[in-house]
C-alpha cells in the first residue's frame, strides 16, 4: 500500500508539473485579466491600464487587418473587371473597323471602346494607391516591432505580477510559520521571502511604467495611421469615380454630337447631274415643318411655302428652290402636292 500510495503521490505531482507547465505556455501569449492586488491600489490601477491598452492595441490591429482584406478583395475584384474591360474595349474596336459603313454606331462603338482603355487605366491606378497608401503602411504596422515589443513588455509585466502574487503568498506563509514556530531558521527564510518580494515590487513598478508608455504610444500610433489611411482610401477611390465620369462624359459627349452631325449633315452635292443615275424627279412639296438652315447650304422653310423639289438622297434630304432660294433640307419636312393653290401662284390677287 505505501509503494501505491507513493506511486500515486508521484504521479500527482508529475501531472500538477505539466499542468503549471501548460499554464505558463498559455500565459505567455497574452496578458493575463486578474483583479487581484498584490501589492497596492497603484499596482492595481497599473494593471488595470495595461489590461485596457493590451486590447485595445489588439482590436486596433484587427481592425487594421480587416482594411487590409477588405483593401486586396477590392483589388482582386478589379483585376477582373480590367480583365472584362480590355476584352470588351478589343471587340469594340473590332466591330468598328470591320463595318465602317454602319456610320454611326461603328463610330459610337469606336468611341466607347477606346473610353474602356482610359477607364480600365484608372482601375490599374487605383489598385496602385490602394496598395501603396493603404496595405503596406498598415500591414508594416500591424506586424511590426513597435506593437510586438510592447505587448511583449506588458506579457511580461503579467508574469511579473503572477510571480509577486505567488510571493506574496510566500510571505504571508512564512510570517504565520515564524509566529507560531519563532526559530532563527523560519525568521531567515522570512526575510528572504519579503526581499524577494521588495525587489519584485520595485522591478514591477519599473516594468508596469515601460509597458504602459510603450503600449499607449502605439495605441497613439495606430489611431492615427489607421485614420490616415482611411482617408487616404476613401480620397483615391472619390478622385477615381470623378476621374471615370468626366472620361465617360467626355464620350458620351462625342457620341452624341457624332449621331447629330451625322442626322443634320448635308448630302455632297452630286456631281454627275443630268445623268441616269441622278435622282432629279422635279416636284413640287408643301412645307409642313419649319426649319431653319444653319448654313448658307441648307433652305430656310417656313409652313405653308412650297418648294420645287430637284433633287433627293437617300439619306433624307432633298434639294430645291423655294421663293427664289435653293438649298437642301430635310424631306421630312416636305410633302409632295400634285399643284399649287391658286392663292400661293397669284397671292396679291386675293
Amino acid at each position: 500500500m505505501d509503494v501505491l500510495r507513493k506511486q500515486a503521490s508521484k504521479l500527482s505531482k508529475t501531472v500538477a508539473k505539466q499542468q503549471q507547465a501548460v499554464l505558463k505556455q498559455f500565459s505567455g501569449s497574452g496578458y493575463e485579466s486578474s483583479v487581484s492586488m498584490v501589492i497596492d491600489e497603484v499596482e492595481l490601477q497599473r494593471h488595470q491600464q495595461l489590461e485596457k491598452l493590451y486590447k485595445s492595441t489588439r482590436a486596433g490591429r484587427d481592425f487594421q487587418k480587416d482594411i487590409i482584406r477588405a483593401a486586396e478583395a477590392y483589388t482582386t475584384l478589379r483585376i477582373k473587371h480590367i480583365e472584362t474591360g480590355l476584352k470588351f474595349s478589343e471587340d469594340c474596336h473590332k466591330y468598328g473597323s470591320e463595318n465602317i459603313n454602319d456610320g454611326v454606331l461603328a463610330k459610337a462603338v469606336s468611341l466607347y471602346g477606346g473610353s474602356l482603355v482610359h477607364v480600365e487605366k484608372e482601375h490599374e491606378e487605383l489598385n496602385i494607391l490602394f496598395s501603396s497608401q493603404v496595405v503596406e503602411p498598415l500591414r508594416a504596422m500591424s506586424s511590426g516591432a513597435p506593437l510586438d515589443d510592447a505587448r511583449h513588455l506588458a506579457q511580461r509585466y503579467s508574469r511579473m505580477r503572477n510571480e509577486a502574487e505567488a510571493q506574496a503568498a510566500e510571505v504571508a506563509k512564512r510570517q504565520i510559520r515564524s509566529r507560531e514556530v519563532p526559530i532563527l531558521e523560519n525568521n531567515t527564510k522570512l526575510q528572504m521571502s519579503e526581499v524577494k518580494m521588495q525587489e519584485l515590487k520595485a522591478n514591477m513598478a519599473v516594468l508596469g511604467k515601460e509597458a504602459a508608455a510603450a503600449l499607449g504610444a502605439v495605441e497613439s500610433q495606430q489611431q492615427r495611421l489607421t485614420l490616415q489611411r482611411l482617408v487616404a482610401m476613401l480620397e483615391a477611390e472619390k478622385s477615381f469615380h470623378l476621374r471615370v465620369a468626366a472620361i465617360l462624359d467626355e464620350v458620351e459627349s462625342e457620341m452624341i454630337s457624332e449621331k447629330q452631325r451625322k442626322e443634320s449633315a448635308i448630302p455632297p452635292v452630286p456631281t454627275n447631274i443630268g445623268s441616269k443615275s441622278e435622282k432629279a424627279l422635279y416636284f413640287l412639296a408643301e412645307v409642313l415643318h419649319a426649319f431653319t438652315g444653319a448654313s448658307k447650304k441648307e433652305l430656310s422653310l417656313v409652313v405653308g411655302d412650297y418648294v420645287v423639289v430637284r433633287q433627293v438622297t437617300p439619306s433624307g434630304w432633298g434639294e430645291g428652290e423655294c421663293k427664289g432660294i435653293a438649298g437642301w433640307f430635310p424631306l421630312a419636312y416636305v410633302e409632295k402636292r400634285d399643284n399649287v393653290p391658286t392663292e400661293k401662284v397669284f397671292p396679291d390677287v386675293f
